[in-house]
């Protein structure tokens, strides 16, 4: 009797183990919320764990909305943290997290190879891997030189309903949004994004965007790099144009993947060194090389790009904080204005 007692209270556990879905936990383990898709961020993590030992516990999201939902899971975590680090794969809400207080404070080993324009002032972000806001043009439908040159072209009459943009309320869209609400101005913002609404076709993502130009059903639209590489390396008859290079323009608004250490995190010491890892021109070269085609933001590394970057062309100067703090107007008036029928 005392026997079988013995073997059920060992049995018990184990039980509740299988019937939870739990995992043994790992000696040493870093716990990664990521936005970067799947397949890209794979890779260096399963590098990190062969240098290291230490298990990268990911956890994704392949919702459309995914960076928001990856935010608002974070938000809701804050009194109890489950997360050591945020890879983000565009930067506004990584701001969000910041104006919240969720960030650590954390000096990276290589952070001086990084411009100070895709970091924080106060270490609590790092950017890397960045995509280029370009126009994706349909070469069959638009000779070189009737191609337009500036995002302000999706408003132009004369390419009414033959160019597209995604939903502006996720993603690097949003984050051009919030940098136009900065840049321009609140007036002179609502003014653009009105008229796009009424001139252009709006997809639910850039990978869509990108596909309606691919197809023909678009002349052009505005989407990421990565992206518009899918399609022109599978030979579809598409071009990239880099916006707005002309004297007096914006320039081309190059947005960063960033990486976040949440504050509280339950392992910290692995949580920074993995973003001591990941800051480096290993990671992204591979990034680099690899299908999205992302732009390295670290300074040593000179490698040929199939993509421009800002070494190249002129881009855009932003000031990160300005833009977060423009978000929720704008995205109060893009609900209110793009989304009503």
């Amino acid at each position: 009797m005392i026997a079988r007692l013995v073997s059920l209270l060992v049995a018990i556990p184990l039980i509740l183990s299988a019937a939870s879905g739990c995992r043994p936990a790992a000696s040493q383990e870093v716990v990664v919320y990521t936005a970067l898709d799947q397949e890209f961020s794979e890779a260096p993590f399963a590098d990190f764990e062969k240098e290291t030992g230490t298990v990268v516990v990911p956890k994704f999201d392949t919702e459309a909305n995914k960076t928001v939902g990856l935010t608002d899971a974070l938000l809701a975590e804050q009194a109890r943290p489950r997360c050591d680090v945020f890879w983000n794969n565009e930067i506004l809400n990584t701001l969000r997290l910041h104006q919240a207080g969720l960030l650590e404070s954390y000096r990276p080993k290589n952070i001086d190879q990084y411009p100070a324009a895709f970091r924080a002032d106060d270490d609590t972000w790092f950017g890397l891997a960045a995509r280029a806001r370009i126009l994706l043009v349909n070469t069959d439908l638009v000779p070189q030189q009737d191609r337009p040159t500036s995002v302000f072209d999706l408003t132009d009459e004369k390419w009414k309903q033959k160019c597209g943009y995604a939903k502006p309320l996720f993603g690097t869209t949003a984050t051009h949004a919030a940098v136009l609400f900065a840049l321009l101005g609140e007036e002179k913002a609502k003014e653009f994004f009105s008229k796009l609404k009424e001139n252009a076709r709006m997809y639910p993502g850039n990978k869509q965007v990108a596909q309606a130009v691919a197809r023909g059903e678009i002349a052009f639209g505005l989407t990421d790099t990565d992206d518009a590489m899918v399609e022109i390396e599978s030979g579809q008859p598409v071009a990239i144009v880099y916006p707005d290079q002309g004297e007096g323009q914006l320039g081309t608004l190059f947005i960063p993947n960033t990486l976040a250490i949440i504050k509280g995190g339950p392992h910290p010491e692995e949580a920074r060194q993995l973003v001591d890892y990941l800051l480096s021109a290993q990671v992204e070269t591979s990034l680099a090389n690899g299908p999205s085609a992302q732009i390295p933001l670290n300074t040593n590394i000179d490698i040929p790009l199939r993509v421009e970057s800002p070494k190249t062309i002129r881009p855009m100067k932003v000031d990160w904080n300005k833009a977060v703090e423009q978000w929720q107007p704008a995205a109060e008036f893009l609900r209110t204005t793009m989304l009503s029928d």
